[in-house]
């Protein structure tokens, strides 16, 4: 239990900050709200993100002894939450390069563990 605590926070925290990167962009980016009224909002949600993020990788670092392993973490929570909150939130499936650069990601991420 003590292994897997700092990864669900991480994943959570992780989860958070794109939320928060995600509303701000569509609603900025693609419903033309006013930055700054746009930008104050989502604020709370990154500071919850962040606050998981720092307490995860303290525990994280404490309960694996290794930095790396709690970077593991975070780089899988990223690549395994981005996509799904992008497209729950704007409805947009990736282009052909964007989807292609995933896929590539991944592949590195995965030679990056296995190799």
């Amino acid at each position: 239990m003590s292994k897997l605590l700092p990864i669900i926070i991480i994943f959570t925290g992780e989860t958070f900050a794109i939320l928060s990167e995600i509303i701000g962009a569509k609603a900025f980016g693609i419903n033309n709200n006013a930055f700054l009224k746009t930008f104050i909002r989502v604020i709370p949600i990154m500071l919850l993100g962040s606050i998981l993020l720092v307490a995860g990788y303290m525990l994280g670092l404490k309960n694996f002894k290794n930095i790396w392993i709690v970077s593991v973490v975070s780089f899988t929570s990223i690549l395994i939450a981005e996509p799904i909150t992008n497209y729950t939130i704007t409805r947009q499936l990736p282009t052909k390069g964007a989807l292609i650069g995933l896929i590539f990601g991944v592949l590195g991420f995965i030679a990056a563990l296995f190799l």
